[in-house]
């Protein structure tokens, strides 16, 4: 099983960083299609109160339940304090969304034991496993 497939099949609590209220942002099509799956949504934006129906947080030591998967929707650039946040607050795994990748950042990330995707979609994992 690959580790796009593990992360799908075990872990069901999914905080979506950089999702955006507008409908046409990538990071909206696809929280909405997890939501529609069976995920639960948590959005992590500074910028937003609410997504999806559910109350946003400025960042992940905010969010108030425990979080199986991080799913970043930001800059390659920006990853790296993500990740620290991610291991701080004890995720099983890190997901950047397709076009992030930062090595050292997903080094650190599996070092402290997460699971780490790069570069994929979320959606289309999905999609592919469930073809």
């Amino acid at each position: 099983m690959s580790t796009e497939q593990d992360i799908l099949k075990s872990f069901k609590i999914v905080a979506v960083v950089g999702l955006s209220a507008n409908k046409d942002r990538p990071s909206h099509e696809v929280a909405k299609y997890l939501q529609s799956h069976g995920y639960k949504i948590i959005p992590v934006n500074p910028k937003e109160v609410e997504v999806l129906g559910q109350t946003c947080y400025p960042d992940l030591k905010s969010v108030p339940v425990k979080v199986d998967v991080v799913n970043i929707f930001r800059r390659s650039e920006d990853v790296p304090p993500i990740i620290d946040q991610a291991i701080e607050i004890g995720a099983a795994a890190v997901w950047m969304q397709e076009g992030i990748r930062h090595e050292q950042a997903a080094e650190k990330a599996r070092l402290a034991g997460l699971k780490v995707v790069q570069d994929r979609c979320m959606l289309k994992e999905h999609i592919r496993m469930h073809g």
